[in-house]
């Protein structure tokens, strides 16, 4: 799962009534800037690997209005041997509101628009989304929802991985649609600077690879978990993660020749691994 740092904002309505010396104390800015820079083992998007296993530079800036607006952009390496219609890249632009129903509860909603620079046009793709999430002590709990419409780079284009990987289309332009909710889970632990992390999502939606291998839920539905903890200095952040999904030994063997390195079917990018991410913000 991407990662995006928001800055929750103060509000300003408490200063109009303030005592004239309390004006000398310096107010939120209406505009706060965030972001980060993050190395990490293997880049696992929903339980699958988009770097065959491989490592992952990744990155990301949020611009914050006081409003509750915000927008940004994130972006990662992929697999070097060029899949994703010949990106190396994976671009994200970001856009959503933030609303604070009570103080313990945000409602999230927005949309993602998936890009791969210098790829062919047909694999980028729009996803909005909405995401709650409350907080009760030391825990904080999300649920969240994403619907991607009906796009050609999520149709199934390829029978199997093998036309995959040889780029014959079975079925050129197909569109189809994608569903993913999931629900995370955190708890600080007292006296120390441990977060425990815990996550299921759930996707359904098209069967298959789409034009240039991308794929939401390249194998139809299937589940997806992770469950680790965040180790936090300063502005420093080491997570620890095990990650794994319900996709079987046969379908990752359908899946592999379109993502792996030489398209040899060897190994599996959606089986069970240990990922270490070392994140900075700014």
């Amino acid at each position: 799962m991407h990662t995006y740092l928001f800055v929750p904002m103060i509000g300003l309505a408490g200063f109009a009534a303030a005592p004239a010396y309390a004006q000398s104390e310096e107010a939120a800015p209406a505009i706060v800037v965030s972001g980060s820079a993050a190395l990490t083992s293997d880049y696992r998007f929903r339980g699958v690997s988009q770097t065959d296993e491989n490592m992952a530079v990744q990155g990301g800036v949020t611009i914050t209005h006081e409003s509750g607006f915000y927008a940004g952009a994130w972006a990662s390496n992929l697999s070097s041997w060029g899949t994703f219609g010949g990106a190396n890249m994976e671009l994200d632009l970001i856009g959503g509101y933030k609303a604070k129903l009570s103080d313990n509860a945000t409602l999230d909603v927005g949309l993602t628009w998936y890009m791969y620079p210098g790829g062919a046009d047909k694999s980028d793709f729009a996803e909005p989304y909405v995401k709650l999430t409350g907080t009760a002590g030391p825990a904080t709990l999300t649920a969240g929802a994403a619907y991607a419409p009906k796009q050609q780079a999520l149709g199934r284009w390829y029978n199997t991985g093998a036309d995959a990987a040889l780029g014959v289309y079975n079925h050129p332009g197909d569109k189809e649609d994608n569903l993913y909710v999931w629900g995370d889970a955190a708890m600080a632990i007292a006296g120390t600077p441990i977060t425990a992390k815990a996550h299921i999502g759930h996707s359904s939606g098209h069967d298959g690879l789409g034009p240039n291998a991308t794929a939401l839920t390249p194998t139809g539905n299937y589940w997806d978990w992770s469950i680790g903890a965040d180790a936090t200095w300063r502005n420093l952040t080491l997570n620890v993660s095990y990650v794994d999904t319900d996709i079987s030994a046969a379908k990752a063997d359908y899946l592999q020749p379109g993502f792996s390195k030489g398209q040899d079917g060897i190994g599996s990018i959606a089986d069970a691994a240990v990922v270490v991410s070392l994140t900075a913000a700014f």
